[in-house]
């Protein structure tokens, strides 16, 4: 079948259909990873959006449930150069096309992707719609201009869980580990530190990177209250990543005021940009965003340069904080964004990258140590 992609500034895009006939709404994105192409379509951070995807190939080594990071995918809508709607690794349990069709999300392939992507970097995310039912590009061009643009949007109380639960790494479905591992796994470390997670639009693996830092996980909805977890008598607090404009979430910035101080804090992607506004700062939106698992962020304090993956469309402004109670502790290398923070006296911190990765290097899994320590100590 033939499929479309529409941007809002006119720019059209022709070629197959694969996943879905259907049709679908959001930003134009794209990510620079090579591999993990499941992962970012079950990533809830990607909700909203419509995906890019650089690497040419996708699809070929298919689906599997253990890849997952959420219980379904969240992008809207996929664009490749490539598209296999076979597969050919030993793990597959489902093909990509018929993965995405089950799920409703639309593919468009055997398309230049390059000039796409250039044409995003050169004039920014903008707004689009990929259908595999109406062929007048016009009618799709006059739908990417009709809808809501992400800043302003309140995404993370879409898709957060709606009710509290306990996190069971022992569970065979949340274990994921090492496919290509020989031998016993290593037996996980004692569950003696409680940590309460709020969740924005978390990924599975976050929760299985606690669990390994010997951490039991109690996942809350993204509205509740700080009371409400100060009775679950926590040893810290995680903050999860997430989609759209942290500035809309206010709920969630009231709360982590009533909380800094009285826990331990840790917060990634949108958690960060939550403490930023939480601590008085201020976020903007980049102009096409990071996406991908190779930007390079230097440790302030070391010098030493992490490889990391990266998805986000805001960052916090580092001129707004308070120099005199946060230190800025990481700085992406490609445009001098603000990537970590810590507060000078209370046990907070948090980075705007993804230091669980999946996918994406490991260079950054110390974090979750760090974490482990900082509630260890607080707990002495």
């Amino acid at each position: 079948m033939q499929a479309i992609l529409a941007l809002e500034d006119g720019r059209i895009f022709e070629g197959l259909g694969y996943g879905a006939k259907a049709e679908c709404y959001g930003e134009v994105v794209f990510n620079t990873s090579l591999t993990g192409y499941q992962e970012i379509f079950t990533d809830p951070s990607y909700a909203g959006q419509i995906v890019v995807l650089t690497n040419p190939q996708i699809g070929n080594y298919g689906t599997n449930h253990a890849d997952n990071e959420a219980t379904r995918p969240y992008i809207e809508g996929l664009v490749t150069r490539e598209f296999s709607s076979i597969s050919s690794s030993w793990r597959s349990q489902q093909v990509a096309d018929e993965y995405l069709e089950r799920y409703n999300v639309p593919v468009l392939s055997e398309v230049d992707t390059r000039a796409l992507v250039r044409h995003l970097r050169t004039h920014g995310v903008m707004r689009g719609v990929l259908s595999s039912i109406e062929s007048d590009p016009q009618k799709l061009v006059a739908k990417a201009r009709s809808i809501r643009k992400m800043d302003g949007t309140d995404l993370a109380s879409v898709v957060t869980a709606k009710v509290r639960y306990e996190w069971d790494i022992t569970d065979p479905k949340n274990a994921n580990d090492d496919p290509l591992a020989t031998g016993p796994q290593p037996p996980l470390p004692e569950q003696n530190l409680h940590v309460v997670a709020y969740d924005f639009g978390m990924k599975h693996n976050i929760l299985r990177m606690l669990a390994k830092e010997g951490c039991r996980v109690t996942v809350v909805p993204a509205q509740t209250s700080a009371e409400e977890v100060l009775a679950l008598n926590p040893d810290g607090i995680f903050l999860s990543n997430g989609p759209g404009d942290p500035e809309p979430v206010t709920y969630a910035q009231q709360n982590i005021r009533r909380l800094m101080g009285r826990k331990p804090i840790f917060g990634i992607c949108l958690g960060h940009q939550l403490i930023g506004l939480a601590l008085g700062g201020k976020t903007y939106k980049l102009k096409f965003g990071h996406h991908g698992g190779n930007h390079p962020v230097q440790h302030t304090g070391t010098g030493k340069v992490e490889i990391t993956a990266h998805n986000h469309n805001f960052a916090v402004d580092p001129d707004s904080l308070k120099q005199s109670e946060v230190g800025l502790t990481h700085i992406d290398l490609n445009d001098n964004t603000l990537e970590g923070l810590r507060h000078k006296t209370l046990p907070l911190f948090s980075v705007q990258y993804h230091p669980e990765a999946s996918p994406g290097p490991h260079d950054s899994n110390y974090l979750f140590g760090d974490f482990r320590k900082m509630m260890e100590a607080w707990k002495k």
